[in-house]
């Protein structure tokens, strides 16, 4: 990146956050391997109990790595690893890296169709998986390039004691594979290591291919963003270099998904490559997260709002302790000012000395790329760029940049910018952009302003997109999949408001002729959804229209519908008001 003389706002405002960084430039698991050999007894993570220590983590992952290249993983090859935030996962993650190939992160609980999707968009070679997905995996594998599936277990990962309990409760729902299934189980795959013995690990630079994370891109169409070594550790030292108070051992509670550049690059990574502890947590809920904060006395956490407003309403952190709190980041969607106020003030009257830091970032960039400094706050705001991080606000689609105070189109520019969408050369070059500067931008498609003191302001998406839950969900292909079901003529899908996953999905169905609007027919699409939808993208509600409204070009006019739908909510509490109190 060429050398840009720009004052950057942390040096003004907090003198021990430097303007520029000088970056690691070995690969992830180089980075990961150095903190190992500095603190080689402190402990990495913790998973249900059961601590593990760097040089411990380092020993299991040259293992894996071992067996990856024994069942014959090359350098550039792909490995798709679908699992919840479990050992096995940061393991292969790390290990694929060693051996040279790429990680294509997807979402365990994604659909069949959307599995194949990835599986296939990727080139994967071989899928690692838990024992409880195996039989999705099963139904689409003849429909992909896969040579090898891996298949692990969580109770693989646990302490005896714990492992017992597990097996008696959620060991028991899960669904038995044949003996005779084209699997490798977990154990046995990590015994073909002891076959290699050398030329397992493969040189890689701070540049290479390293990880696929999956994302809408610009035009809202499920894209692979193929993100580099650099990209991941640059990210661990910018997150370090803007929480000077962060010290080796600190622990963070991971509960963000690994298939997400949240939970992956921020709660993982960074901890991981600057020597802290996290603790992972496997199935998030809130009750499990505020238990596991207070238990492990966490120094840091990281969250989507829906998350923060949970844990309000949580009778069990009365009297919880969080004097630990160093930092509670806040990300995924809008964390609006009310919410920040109430959790502020739970954050308080739990004993804790700090507040809530919003931060913004897209998955193009890893993730988070703008923080609200630690001791420096304006409402609203999503906070100052990291370090060697470049934000500017132009006129939508160009490269002319507004005056402050001026909205337009947040551009991002800095060493977290990925390598490309991965199959998608137009939609690459309609989104990375090198302007004038000598600098690549990357064209968000987010609506925002600037400050004259550098504090940037998210306004909006210009792309349409639903966030829920911090989960982007993308209507057209919610729309494209109910358009092909045999029941329906045509389908429009927005996010309606929601007071705890901030919006729903919702689906208008115009219904074929003949087709009977009823509970049956609506239970029928509901039930080829789950097939075809993933659980966090599924719709709440299904409204059958006789007609959907359109716009003056014939397209289907889905601002009317969130229009129609605000209207109601605010029709139906101002009734609620209004109504005496005995009817309340």
């Amino acid at each position: 990146m060429a050398e840009i003389k720009v004052k950057t706002p942390w040096i003004a405002n907090l003198g021990d956050v430097p303007a520029t960084l000088e970056y690691f430039e070995g690969s992830m698991f180089e980075a990961v391997k150095k903190i190992s050999e500095e603190y080689p007894n402190n402990i990495a993570f913790d998973f249900m109990g059961r601590s593990t220590t760097y040089r411990e983590l380092v020993r299991n992952i040259e293992r894996c790595a071992k067996s990856l290249r024994t069942i014959g993983i090359r350098e550039n090859d792909k490995v798709t690893i679908a699992m919840p935030n479990c050992p096995q996962a940061i393991y292969l993650f790390y290990a694929v890296n060693l051996v040279g190939a790429v990680a294509n992160m997807v979402h365990p609980l994604s659909s069949e169709k959307e599995m194949e999707f990835y599986i296939n968009e990727s080139e994967s070679v071989t899928v690692v998986t838990l024992d409880q997905f195996y039989h999705k995996i099963e139904s689409i594998r003849a429909n992909t390039c896969v040579v090898n599936v891996i298949i692990a277990s969580i109770k693989d990962a646990l302490s005896k004691p714990v492992r017992a309990g597990y097996m008696l409760t959620e060991g028991r729902k899960i669904k038995k594979i044949p003996e005779d299934a084209p699997v490798i189980r977990w154990n046995d795959f990590m015994r073909l290591g002891r076959s290699c013995f050398w030329n397992y690990a493969v040189k890689r630079g701070s540049d290479d291919p390293a990880v696929i994370l999956y994302s809408g891109g610009t035009t809202g169409t499920t894209k692979g963003i193929l993100l580099t070594n650099k990209n991941f550790n640059a990210l661990g030292q910018q997150v370090c270099a803007t929480n000077p108070m962060f010290r080796p051992g600190d622990k963070m509670l991971a509960a963000m998904p690994l298939f997400h550049g949240f939970g992956l690059g921020v709660c993982i990574h960074t901890m991981l490559s600057q020597g802290g502890r996290y603790v992972l947590v496997p199935r998030f809920t809130a009750a499990s997260y505020a238990k596991l904060i207070t238990k492990y006395k966490c120094n840091f956490i990281a969250g989507v709002p829906t998350l923060y407003e949970a844990l309000l309403r949580l009778p069990n952190m009365d009297n919880a302790d969080l004097s630990s709190l160093k930092g509670v980041f806040s990300g995924g969607d809008s964390l609006s000012v009310e919410l920040k106020k109430k959790f502020d003030k739970f954050l308080y009257d739990h004993k804790a000395t700090i507040q809530v830091r919003e931060g913004y970032g897209t998955t193009e960039t890893v993730t988070a790329c703008c923080l609200t400094p630690s001791h420096m706050f304006k409402e609203g705001s999503i906070g100052l760029p990291f370090p060697d991080t470049f934000i500017k606000i132009v006129k939508p689609g160009t490269d002319e940049e507004l005056p402050y105070g001026e909205e337009g189109e947040i551009l991002l520019a800095g060493p977290t910018v990925m390598k490309e969408y991965v199959h998608h050369p137009e939609e690459t070059a309609q989104t990375l952009r090198r302007h004038a500067d000598g600098m690549t931008w990357v064209y968000t498609g987010d609506l925002g302003t600037k400050d004259k003191d550098g504090f940037i302001y998210f306004r909006g998406r210009s792309k349409r997109m639903i966030v829920s839950s911090g989960y982007n969900i993308y209507p057209a292909q919610l729309e494209n999949v109910l358009d092909a079901n045999e029941l329906i003529h045509m389908s429009c899908v927005i996010g309606v408001p929601d007071a705890y996953k901030m919006q729903a999905v919702k689906a208008f169905v115009m219904l074929k002729p003949g087709v009977p609007a009823n509970n049956e027919t609506k239970e029928a699409i509901l039930a080829y959804c789950r097939k075809h939808i993933a659980r966090y993208a599924m719709p709440r509600e299904i409204e059958f229209r006789d007609e959907l409204p359109k716009t003056l070009v014939g397209k289907v006019a889905y601002r009317v519908l969130e229009e129609e739908e605000v209207a109601k909510l605010a029709a139906a509490k101002e009734s609620v008001e209004e109504a005496p109190a005995n009817q309340k």
